[in-house]
Parts: structure tokens; sequence; C-alpha cells
């Protein structure tokens, strides 16, 4: 990641938290005005960015959005993905692969494992991200709740485990939002079949709780699979921001609902824009 693209991804996140605040009022001249930056240069980063233009982004954070997600845009999640703890390909955008810590390691709470961590901007804010000698194994966002919740959060599931400050794993987790990664889900057997579920679901689609539960073979264990959605440790890679209520109302997010919000749309500026083109 060159110090320009760092410096554009701040942008993008300062942007997007001023657009979703702000609301449809917001003109592109003052929009610019506060970023520091020309009307037409900022519209050219924020375009490269997040694929559309900031008018047509404020059109994707309208309350009414996830509902048109869940309408045109619902994934049905097939029984068959959600067999097995391995895989990999192509998912979500992103060239994916992931392996699952065995149950009597996760049991361990952590212990024998090194995990390193950094702050990095993100299109959504500052993130907290967390890696073993595997893979990204927790990605969290500071914004609405600060560093220190978002620390005594991640660490918390893994309390035994050692934790290394190192800068160098930045790079990792802003490559892994924009190309290849390799993720190392820690968690419950159960916890796991939800999150690999969620891998299944494309960038800019949805789905919703119910079907999450079918998916997995528990189709009455729709709490469960909430509180597995809401335990997701590697927030985005793994879009748990992706899962709706049946009525199309965004539900919770662990890391805060603007963020969630942010997410939907940004996908969905992109998806539209590549079927455009």
């Amino acid at each position: 990641m060159t110090d320009q693209s760092a410096y554009h991804y701040a942008v993008i996140a300062r942007a997007l938290k001023i657009i979703d605040a702000a609301g449809p009022a917001l003109t592109l001249d003052d929009l610019a005005a506060r970023m520091g930056m020309s009307a037409a240069h900022f519209q050219r980063v924020f375009s490269a960015w997040v694929g559309v233009s900031p008018k047509r982004y404020q059109q994707y954070l309208t309350l009414d959005h996830a509902r048109r997600l869940l309408a045109e845009r619902f994934t049905v999640l097939e029984t068959a993905h959600a067999a097995g703890l391995s895989g990999g390909g192509r998912l979500h955008d992103l060239f994916l692969t992931w392996e699952a810590m065995s149950p009597g390691a996760y049991a361990a709470a952590g212990a024998g494992l090194v995990i390193r961590w950094a702050y990095v901007q993100t299109p959504f804010g500052e993130a907290l991200v967390m890696a073993t000698d595997r893979g990204i194994c927790g990605l969290g966002f500071t914004e609405e709740f600060g560093r220190d919740w978002s620390m005594q959060d991640l660490t918390a599931r893994w309390p035994k485990a050692t934790y290394v400050e190192d800068a160098s794993i930045g790079p990792m987790a802003l490559a892994a939002m924009g190309g290849r990664a390799h993720l190392h889900l820690i968690g419950a057997p159960f916890q796991i079949k939800v999150w690999e579920a969620l891998l299944h679901i494309p960038s800019g689609h949805v789905t919703t709780y119910s079907e999450l539960a079918s998916a997995v073979g528990h189709p009455s264990a729709q709490r469960a699979v909430g509180t597995a959605v809401g335990r997701n440790p590697i927030s985005f890679l793994v879009p748990c921001h992706r899962a709706l209520r049946k009525s199309g109302g965004l539900g919770g997010y662990h890391w805060g609902l603007p963020i969630k919000r942010a997410m939907l749309a940004w996908e969905s500026a992109r998806d539209d824009a590549l079927t455009a083109m």
C-alpha cells in the first residue's frame, strides 16, 4: 500500500462518516471543502474508491436501502455450502482461503497462540486488525466505541494468547479488503459453520438470519445464529454485515450500525458500478 493509497483510505473514511451524519442536504462543494480538497479532485478520488459519485452514494444510505437489497438481492444459501469447515476460492469479491482452529485448541482460549495486532485506516474508519501465523483472526472497528473497547473485545475472545503489537500487519489488512487474504477462524464449531455460510454471500447481496439458520442445518436456531453472527471476530472479510432481518431492517451490528450501513452502501455502489461497465 503506497503512502498515497493510505492517504486516500483515510480521506474516504472521513468522507463516508460525514456523508452518513449530514444526510442528503450535503452538497459536493461543502463536502469537498470539509475534506480540504477541490470539488473536482475530491469527486475523482471518491469515485475511484467507492465506484460512484458522492451524490449517488448518498442515495444508498437512505433508510429503505436495506429493504430494497432484501427485495432485489436476496441470496438463498444452499445447505451444502455450509458443510465442512475448510474451503477457499473467490468469495465476496475477495480471493480468500480459510482454516478453522480445532475445537480442542479453541477450548484452550488461545493458549500458545501469538497474535500480532495493529491499527489501520480503512474506508469505514480506523480498524484494529489481529493475525496469527496462519492469517487474519480479528478485524474490528474503533469509530463507534473507541480503541480501548475494541481491544478489550477482541483480546477477551482469546484471553490466554500472547499479544504483540506489529505495524507490519497493517498493509496485510488493507490488501485483504481489496485483494487476497488468508483467514484463521477461531471459534466454536457452530460459530464457524455460521461464519463459513456468511462467506458465501456475494458482495452487494444480503441474506436473513433465518436463511443462515437453515443453511447451517438448524432452521429453528435463529437466535443462536444471530449470536454467532454478532460474535464474528473478522468483520467485513467475514461479511456479517450482509445479514438482515426478514423485515428488511438492519438488525444489529457489533461494531455500530453506522458502519454496517456504510458497508452495505459501499458494496452496493461498487456492485452497481461494475454492472454498468
